[in-house]
């Protein structure tokens, strides 16, 4: 059995380069940095203070050890905002303020702990193979494929096959879930499962709406549709999506339109009803002639190098405003301003700014937030993020059964989702190879399996060795793609997120509306609180809500300037 296992890697080494005496980052096959360094004025600081460095659309930064004039050049900027997190929230957020909002949020900043963009957007590639150990794919939502024309990627968009089936392994056996015309044959509920589904959908059997009480996933989904429904297609599909439990999950929080359609309609198909009748009244605007066709059907998206491309697309458009290896000890009130200290390559620095858009995770956020507000941090600190495990390995085609072929010899798939009461460990697969092309050599077909969540957290006490036997083992069963004489996998990389993906649980959006509440109580309405905790856990939903997000910020920091104008008066 080959086997690595990926790590998070740690900060860049720099080092002189004799020719033209910038700094390089030494595994950067030569290439140095070819621009200062300019603050949000424009400034230019010399090259021996501070660099940013660019190479095959990888960001790093560079510093001199004086830090002390690090510090000095940073303190004389006051910024409009400072957003901490180069995520896919952290950045999509800095995109809007600068493309859409420069008039009023003139100087932003963006800061990154690690050594890289992306947040946890990591996609690697080696011997062949084309792998993601974080978030795999996005729905092509018109907000997604927008920011991708923005910054270039519209020709490197790839998409799954809406055709392709998707399974839940039930009774033993790789059952295709329902689409379209075969609604009434699919074999993974039972002829009642599905008169009762469609008589709850009606409102003809799905009980009341409770009043004043927030439901979660299995109460909603029990009540509407019927016990098969959630237990063989709601279930799974909410350990594959957000890892969770759905008796914790609230229905409201984590399925939002799902649960508005009743609200507003009486019952899930009422509520649907309802729905587009108010769009033919009220037709959407045109849509933007720059995009491409949306792909008919439903299916995901990606990029052609994988989904990394996007974040490193994005900062390319402000290099100079992206600073990475910088981590933010502390934020204090200074005035109507806040001071940010940071530990850097460099150095300590010290960033004045109007606005601060925090948009790491939760506890990250508490951790900063609880000298200064106590009861903010303590709302924060209880969001739960469960650990997971993505660990993909490849196998011959050869090792599969012989039903898993279609015609052309293929593994046609999305990939399969496992209810717990199956007992299967992993909570489910991707067909990475079937879903978009050039991800595996000729003759392998690559898998990415998650393991963990919130119900299975003992995986932060397995060894990378022990998740992907468990895995194997559970692909080798019976009705799974595997063959029993399969051969050991080939082990592309094991990576475990102790704190993965934030619980939309019961009570979760009145606990982020008093956190948000209790920052403008305690006196520091120019702190944000985003990211995936936030808006939603899908890639998408970050996009989505950057535009939303940066105009909250914009609305403050104006508030701001013209408080700044009154004292100087």
């Amino acid at each position: 059995m080959s086997f690595s296992v990926a790590r998070v890697p740690g900060p860049p080494q720099v080092s002189r380069n004799s020719q033209c005496h910038q700094f390089r980052r030494t595994s950067a096959r030569g290439l140095c940095a070819r621009h200062c360094f300019k603050d949000a004025q424009h400034t230019v600081i010399s090259r021996k203070k501070i660099f940013t460095h660019s190479t095959r659309g990888k960001f790093f930064v560079a510093a001199s050890s004086d830090s002390s004039q690090t510090e000095k050049a940073q303190s004389k900027v006051t910024y409009d905002c400072v957003v901490v997190g180069a995520g896919i929230s952290g950045l999509c957020t800095a995109h809007a303020l600068i493309n859409k909002h420069s008039s009023s949020c003139p100087n932003v900043l963006v800061t990154e702990s690690r050594d890289r963009v992306g947040g946890n957007i990591t996609s690697k590639n080696a011997d062949g193979f084309l792998w993601e150990e974080g978030p795999n794919s996005f729905q092509p939502s018109d907000a997604m494929l927008s920011i991708a024309v923005d910054v270039g990627l519209g020709d490197d968009l790839v998409y799954g096959d809406p055709k392709a089936p998707r399974f839940v392994y039930w009774d033993k056996k790789l059952r295709p879930t329902p689409s379209g015309p075969d609604v009434l044959t699919f074999d993974l509920l039972s002829p009642w499962g599905k008169i009762r589904a469609g008589l709850g959908a009606f409102g003809l059997l799905n009980g009341t709406m409770p009043e004043g009480k927030e439901e979660s996933v299995e109460q909603f989904v029990r009540r509407n549709l019927g016990d098969e429904v959630f237990e063989r297609l709601i279930e799974p599909f909410c350990s594959g999506v957000y890892a969770g439990d759905p008796s914790k999950l609230s229905m409201k929080a984590a399925f939002g339109r799902v649960w508005e359609l009743e609200r507003n309609g009486g019952s899930i198909a009422g509520g649907a009803f309802k729905l587009i009748q108010e769009r033919k009244k009220n037709p959407p605007p045109p849509r933007d002639s720059r995009l491409p066709p949306k792909p008919k059907g439903q299916t995901v998206g990606s990029f052609r190098e994988g989904l990394k491309m996007l974040p490193e697309a994005i900062a390319k458009q402000f290099p100079d405003s992206i600073r990475l290896g910088w981590r933010l000890k502390a934020i204090a009130k200074e005035g109507e301003a806040y001071r940010l200290t940071y530990e850097t390559p460099g150095g300590e620095a010290t960033v004045r700014a109007r606005s601060v858009a925090l948009t790491c995770p939760a506890h990250v956020a508490a951790d900063l937030l609880k000298g200064h507000c106590p009861e903010v941090a303590r709302e924060l600190s209880s969001f739960d993020y469960p650990p997971v495990g993505a660990v993909t390995v490849s196998y011959p085609l050869s090792a599969f059964r012989e039903e898993r072929f279609d015609e052309e010899g293929k593994i046609p798939g999305f990939g399969q989702l496992h209810p717990r009461s199956q007992g299967v460990t992993t909570l489910g697969t991707l067909y990475s190879s079937s879903l978009f092309p050039g991800r595996a050599p000729e003759g392998q077909q690559l898998l990415l399996n998650f393991i963990g969540g919130a119900t299975n957290r003992g995986i932060l006490d397995q060894s990378p060795e022990e998740l992907v036997k468990q895995v194997d083992r559970d692909l080798r069963e019976e009705g799974m793609p595997l063959k029993k004489d399969a051969p050991e996998p080939n082990v592309i990389s094991v990576r475990v997120w102790p704190k993965a993906i934030p619980q939309f649980n019961v009570g979760h959006e009145e606990t982020v509306r008093r956190a948000a509440e209790g920052l403008k109580e305690a006196g520091w309405p120019g702190v944000h609180l985003g990211g995936n905790y936030v808006c939603g856990v899908a890639l998408g939903k970050c996009v989505e809500y950057a535009s939303e997000y940066a105009e909250q910020i914009v609305g403050q920091v104006s508030e701001a300037v013209q408080k700044d104008k009154a004292v100087a008066k």
